[in-house]
């Protein structure tokens, strides 16, 4: 957090999610040590108790392994002559031994595989260094003085290094957003990381049964999801779906929706592509709050082959653990704090309500609370529950225990919305540098890419070689509306970068010192 007269709030872009920026109210991130509601816990422990059936079956068939693992030869002949003897015991003991058995079958969860994902890498001529990014906004004619002023302390502040990437359109003087722009930087990041990701699967597009799309700003017609239908000639009764103005954690929303898909349709492949759009969605206005997606949002995107084949884990990356998706939609001020609207001249940009970071903390709080009984060793949530408990009963001024969740993953992938989110929640979810650093350097390089963001983190902890077979990984991410998504994942093996990765050139130089 930056120092100073002011102090940090976190803003969105085009509805997305929080990023740091100085004004003079605080509205820093609550600390979850001061409230911890119960309630939000009881969600995590009715996904448990979902999935009680198959908890309840493992220990039965551990006992019944053990008791016949004592039987001696002559036990076995008596059990013989008794069941030989005894047809309607027989019968019974069929009857409930295969009705258990396709109850297990139909109702557990089938397996969801992440066999591999690509992230694009804009060519370097759409790099948009630091001082060209003032020259060009200052030549554009749009911006006053003190929008320009304001402009260059964001991107002082912001974590993001001269090598991050903005769409071709924003290159020219004046800047050409025209919807034929706007479709090219689509086409390019969409197919870029689909060609790439086809290429290292030797997966074939007429194998894909679903595909899940999502860009939360650019929802042109025909849908960004038909479009790739006819340039790969996916086929004709493919399950597709165009997520739109769903914010910076569709990406979790959009893998959820797949999980959903391959838990229906069996031996199939879903792909899923997510992006967001720069070209008609910058801002040539002056009100301050709706220019900082200009500052931070860049060009990238990412595209995930996820898999029900049980032959696929053999050459898979990650099994999908889990997803917990928090929505406070139906609250009105966290309905209306990221909201796309026109400026008094009539600019279209979003406004950021002062209470953001408030209904931000509120719905990472409720996503933790909620994720932590099916992540967390037994040993914390007794813990967790005993401090509670003594907060109701003795004293309501005692803190609540807030669990180590470095316990329960190995890695995490915060979604690079801005400096500020990520050193809030290294600071209240008690992270190591280490555990932030693909965040941070994920900001440095390559800029807020919205929903993409977690995947281009994902690749940094594989190109370091840090991604060990049994490892979990927690993948966050914040959305207008207001959402917070997580997705938890495991290694399957000692994952490697794949080929033509966005780090592939400059891992080496990475991690960097990102000047406060």
């Amino acid at each position: 957090m930056d120092g100073g007269a002011g102090t940090q709030v976190n803003t969105t872009r085009g509805g997305d999610e929080p990023v740091g920026v100085q004004i003079q109210q605080s509205r820093r991130l609550p600390d979850f040590l001061q409230s911890v509601n119960l309630k939000y816990v009881k969600l995590g422990y009715h996904y448990l108790i979902s999935n009680l059936l198959t908890l309840c079956l493992i220990p039965v068939m551990a006992v019944i392994l053990i008791e016949a693992s004592q039987m001696n030869p002559d036990d076995i002949r008596q059990l013989w002559l008794h069941l030989k003897y005894n047809l309607v015991s027989v019968i019974i003991c069929s009857a409930v031994l295969v009705f258990g058995s396709t109850v297990y079958i139909m109702t557990r969860p089938r397996p969801v595989y992440l066999v591999d994902y690509s992230c694009y890498k804009a060519p370097d001529e759409l790099k948009a260094p630091y001082e060209r990014f003032m020259q060009h906004s200052r030549l554009t004619g749009d911006f006053d003085e003190s929008s320009l002023e304001f402009q260059r302390k964001i991107l002082e502040r912001s974590g993001l290094g001269d090598e991050t990437y903005v769409p071709e359109a924003m290159h020219y003087l004046p800047p050409q957003p025209s919807m034929q722009a706007a479709r090219g930087e689509a086409e390019q990041v969409m197919f870029g990381a689909l060609d790439n990701l086809f290429a290292n699967t030797s997966v074939k597009p007429k194998d894909i049964g679903v595909l899940v799309v999502n860009c939360s700003l650019f929802n042109p017609t025909p849908s960004l999801s038909a479009m790739i239908v006819n340039k790969y000639k996916l086929r004709g009764n493919i399950r597709s779906f165009n997520l739109g103005g769903m914010g910076c954690s569709a990406g979790v929303i959009a893998v959820d929706l797949a999980k959903d898909m391959l838990q229906v349709h069996r031996n199939t492949y879903a792909v899923v592509v997510s992006t967001e759009n720069i070209t008609q969605n910058w801002y040539f206005g002056n009100k301050k709050s709706m220019l900082i997606p200009n500052c931070l949002f860049r060009v990238g995107g990412a595209a995930v082959l996820l898999s029900n084949k049980s032959v696929d884990r053999r050459r898979a990356k990650y099994k999908l653990v889990h997803v917990v998706r928090t929505h406070r939609g139906a609250d009105d001020k966290a309905f209306r704090c990221v909201y796309q609207e026109q400026d008094d001249a009539g600019k279209t940009g979003v406004s950021l309500s002062k209470d953001l970071m408030a209904i931000a903390g509120g719905a990472l709080k409720t996503n933790i609370t909620t994720l932590g009984p099916l992540v967390l060793p037994i040993s914390e949530q007794l813990l967790f529950f005993a401090t509670l408990i003594i907060k109701k009963i003795c004293n309501k001024h005692v803190k609540p225990y807030i669990p180590d969740f470095k316990l329960a993953f190995d890695h995490f992938c915060i979604h690079a919305g801005g400096r500020a989110v990520i050193d809030e929640l290294e600071k209240n979810l008690q992270l190591t540098q280490v555990h932030v650093e693909a965040s941070r350097m994920t900001l440095h390089r390559f800029g807020n890419t919205s929903s993409s963001s977690i995947w281009y983190e994902l690749a940094y902890t594989e190109a370091k070689g840090r991604m060990r077979k049994g490892n979990k990984v927690w993948q966050i991410a914040f959305g207008s509306g207001f959402k917070c998504n997580s997705a938890v994942w495991q290694a399957l093996r000692n994952v490697k970068p794949s080929q033509k990765g966005p780090w592939e050139d400059c891992i080496d130089r990475y991690p960097v010192k990102v000047v406060s």
